[in-house]
């Protein structure tokens, strides 16, 4: 990092729309919002959003919670309260419930900013970034800030390069030689491609830089627009690409790549097969994203654990793992893994045989179970001898079974097989 992007990224305050419940997660998030869920052993998806942030220099930061919030809350409570006040930095948790509204619910995203505009004037910041928590990725947000003031734009998009037809799922920016944004396109069936590379487009990531100013000026006018959705998607940035000059960002210039990776690494892991996709990736050999990158570190909350301990060694209850991530204080009793992803404090029974399971805290898989292709919600007790992967038709009826056979199992499921 630069002297000059350092002192942008201390003008700058970090504002996190962390309301979503990520209804494609199904009952994974009845209980947690999606940037509370957990990922990568010991963080939360959140974790990547706020880590970006502190480690671009950015400590002014302000976090808007809404749905199922109890979960999140309690995480940044506990992993995020090294911030000190006379370091002019700060976290702050703003639930929608706060203010003194008819509703009390953000009505959208830029809604979600609207209703907090007194408390970030009251640390006045010049500039402000705007972020999604719920994504995987690693960035350095002062470099984006730094172009947005070069380039003398109202808004700055951060944008991702995908293959142009991946492109019909999210907002997409038509863009000139210069990266400034031409239209902006929510969910095209044709998607319009980069310049110079036909066969990519540029997809919206949800990161948005503005003077903040500018910002607040712009939102108190939409508050009063009774046809606004109050959504910068939907609103605030199609206005300024008509009104103003909107810039895009395309997310390779600024992604952090440690050792082992190869190219930028950037996942929505919104639906139980990219949830569990993701992290069973994280297995390989040379995975996509490198958690062991120290220079980067994805900061968390993390409990005081033992260490994990694999025990017995007899032909047929043996405890080991091969292609596996095992976190701290679980237990491998006499179980076989392959390509599993075990959170905090998970305990396997002997006998038990476990294929391209992820695991999350303090699950327990009894004797005999056999388990391949499936993801296990916090805590859940896996009854002894459970079998599932092997037949389609009776997963489906006992669980949530996905179109790729993942199969997601949850305690309430459990306990109907028991009943």
């Amino acid at each position: 990092m630069d002297n000059e992007s350092q002192r942008l990224a201390q003008q700058t305050m970090a504002f996190v729309l962390a309301g979503g419940r990520g209804s494609r997660l199904y009952e994974l998030t009845d209980r947690r919002a999606k940037p509370a869920m957990y990922f990568g052993g010991k963080s939360r998806i959140i974790d990547f959003a706020l880590s970006n942030a502190v480690n671009s220099g950015i400590r002014r930061i302000g976090v808007a919670t809404q749905y199922k919030a109890h979960s999140l809350i309690r995480h940044l409570q506990r992993g995020w309260s090294f911030f000190r006040a006379e370091r002019n930095e700060s976290l702050d948790i703003l639930p929608a419930s706060q203010q003194l509204d008819n509703e009390n619910w953000y009505k959208g995203t830029a809604d979600a900013v609207t209703q907090n505009i007194d408390i970030i004037r009251g640390y006045g910041p010049k500039y402000i970034i705007i972020l999604a928590g719920d994504h995987i990725y690693k960035q350095d947000y002062s470099l984006m800030v730094k172009q947005h003031v070069e380039s003398g734009a109202d808004v700055t998009v951060g944008c991702i390069e995908v293959p142009r037809m991946e492109a019909r799922g999210f907002g997409v920016m038509k863009v000139d030689e210069a990266d400034r944004i031409l239209d902006f396109i929510e969910k095209p069936a044709d998607p319009p491609a980069m310049p110079g590379h036909p066969d990519q487009a540029l997809a919206s990531m949800g990161i948005y830089v503005f003077e903040t100013e500018y910002l607040c000026d712009l939102l108190l006018a939409d508050a009063e627009n009774p046809n606004s959705k109050h959504d910068f998607g939907g609103d605030i940035i199609p206005g300024i690409v008509k009104n103003g000059k909107a810039m895009a960002h395309p997310f390779s210039r600024s992604c952090v790549r440690g050792g082992l990776e190869e190219k930028p690494y950037w996942r929505d892991v919104g639906t139980v097969d990219a949830f569990w996709q993701a992290n069973v990736d994280l297995t390989d050999f040379k995975p996509e994203l490198d958690l062991y990158d120290t220079t980067w570190p994805i900061w968390t909350y993390s409990e005081l654990t033992a260490p994990a301990k694999f025990i017995h060694n007899e032909e047929g209850r043996r405890g080991h793992a091969v292609s596996s991530m095992v976190s701290g204080g679980c237990i491998i009793s006499g179980s076989s893994l392959d390509r599993c992803f075990l959170f905090t404090g998970v305990r396997t029974h002997s006998y038990s045989q476990l294929e391209g399971v992820v695991a999350m805290p303090y699950a327990e898989i009894n004797r005999k179970a056999q388990l391949k292709n499936v993801v296990i919600d916090r805590g859940v007790i896996i009854p002894e001898g459970l079998v599932v992967g092997q037949d389609a038709e009776a997963d489906a009826k006992r669980f949530r079974r996905t179109d790729n056979g993942i199969c997601l199992i949850t305690q309430s499921m459990i306990d109907k097989l028991e009943s």
